[in-house]
């Protein structure tokens, strides 16, 4: 039995997986927000199969606001997708 995580308002990071053994699917989500050198926001994504580095990508924005917008955005996105958030 899976227990609902509550998201904070404004979240700064996420870790999600979508676990699969029958499909041999073992995948993670992982975001951050971080300062970036000229006042606005990074989003940092890191994704791949549980055990490797997987892909990196680094989305940037003119402030922490739109960076904590795309973040929620992109975890409704990827619970639809089947993952699931851990706290």
């Amino acid at each position: 039995m899976t227990s609902a995580v509550q998201m904070s308002l404004f979240p700064l990071r996420a870790y999600m997986q979508r676990i699969h053994p029958e499909k041999n699917e073992w995948r993670y989500y992982a975001m951050a927000i971080q300062p970036d050198l000229f006042g606005g926001a990074a989003l940092l994504r890191r994704w791949g199969r549980i055990g490797s580095q997987g892909t990196i990508r680094l989305d940037l924005y003119a402030n922490e606001g739109e960076a904590a917008n795309a973040l929620a955005a992109l975890i409704r996105y990827r619970q639809r997708r089947g993952y699931q958030l851990l706290g």
